[in-house]
């Protein structure tokens, strides 16, 4: 079987231990990209991670040693506990690199290691944007202080970069913007959505989708209350919700017509391919992996301008709208639904734009020539 991406062989083979508190959900698809890249080059990698399927299965692709490690979602009385466990599991890989995932993994990593083995943190979202007033503030300050014990602080976008830079978190920090896998997210043409729609068991109607874990980040609320208003100029239009999440009992409780809540499915790509639009209001991101698969389906998006999204969506591709403005989400989303051609221009064009500047392949590439750069450094022992 060919590689899913280009295998680039080293000298001397870095070993990485990478660190996550998910596999789930977008994190969880970087780290496996990820971890696969490093293993088709032959790397030596480990993982600490929660101990569920999605751990196991990443070990064994891995072949690496595998430290089951769940640390709270936030500070509290359990972190003495986790630091001593990832502690152990640091000691007994003894990798050369240290590749931490999103916020708790971070603040775990850079407590036990301090930079004494070359350390890469990727915040996937900065954590300040994800909590509210106090703990926004503590987090802040958290991630002022310890950007010190970070060799490279890898964002996902511009915008991510730039709002560390706004708060004043210094240290080395680069971006690399995520990919997306082109082979295995194709465009989808009218043939396409025809034959998607009917294993789907799908009528004609004009169709939204907003895919993503249900919970206050990705906005499926914000879409509910603008969805009268897209009736309104759309009356057969249908909304699609798939994902699961803490939200799940609300949203299902407005019972909105032409809404349905399909659950986590195994395989995004056949709901892409039936889409006309895919809405995604978020509240904040980092670089959402769902919208670059969407427009890589050659879908257009309706999203929200907060960071990692607007970057993202370029002009002629679909459009960005406020963030809290129902009456502007509304008319995004209707004018789509409404006009075929408009959106599969824009569909068209975000295939292009993603090829040229989101391929998961020249992504991984990049990501692997800094992660071996940052392992020859000497150890701070």
């Amino acid at each position: 079987m060919r590689p899913l991406f280009p295998v680039c062989h080293y000298a001397d083979m870095p070993s990485v231990l990478h660190v996550s508190e998910t596999l789930l959900g977008g994190v969880g698809s970087v780290v496996t990209d990820l971890v696969q890249a490093e293993v088709e080059a032959g790397w030596s990698v480990s993982i600490a991670a929660p101990a569920d399927a999605a751990t196991t299965e990443l070990v064994e692709m891995s072949g690496g040693q595998a430290h089951y490690w769940s640390p709270p979602p936030r500070p509290g009385a359990s972190l003495p506990r986790e630091l001593h466990n990832l502690r152990r599991a640091v000691a007994a890989v003894a990798p050369d690199l240290l590749h931490l995932h999103s916020s708790m993994a971070g603040m775990c990593g850079r407590l036990v290691v301090r930079r004494r083995i070359p350390t890469l943190f990727q915040p996937h979202s900065w954590s300040f944007f994800a909590v509210q007033q106090p703990v926004s503030s503590a987090a802040l300050a958290w991630e002022r202080w310890a950007a010190r014990w970070a060799d490279l602080v890898l964002c996902v976008s511009e915008d991510e970069r730039e709002h560390a830079n706004a708060a004043h978190v210094r240290g080395r920090i680069t971006v690399v913007p995520n990919g997306v896998d082109l082979q295995r997210f194709e465009r989808a043409d009218d043939s396409a959505r025809e034959l998607a729609r009917a294993s789907l068991g799908l009528g004609p109607e004009p169709l939204a989708l907003l895919p993503g874990r249900l919970h206050r980040q990705k906005g499926q609320s914000r879409l509910l209350d603008a969805w009268p208003e897209v009736l309104a100029v759309v009356p057969d239009a249908r909304l699609v919700l798939a994902g699961e999440g803490p939200d799940r009992q609300a949203l299902a409780a407005r019972e909105l017509p032409g809404v349905r809540l399909v659950g986590q499915v195994a395989d995004i790509r056949p709901w892409l391919a039936a889409a006309d639009v895919v809405v995604m209001p978020s509240t904040w991101e980092g670089m959402s992996l769902a919208l670059l698969e969407a427009r890589a389906s050659s879908r257009a998006v309706v999203v929200t301008n907060v960071p990692g999204m607007r970057e993202v969506v370029v002009p002629g591709t679909g459009a960005v709208v406020p963030l809290g403005d129902a009456r502007a989400l509304a008319d995004a989303v209707s004018r789509r639904l409404a006009d075929p051609r408009l959106t599969k221009s824009e569909g068209t064009a975000a295939r292009a734009d993603v090829e040229r500047r989101h391929d998961l392949s020249v992504q991984r590439a990049r990501v692997l020539e800094l992660s071996a750069m940052l392992a020859k450094r000497p150890r701070r022992d």
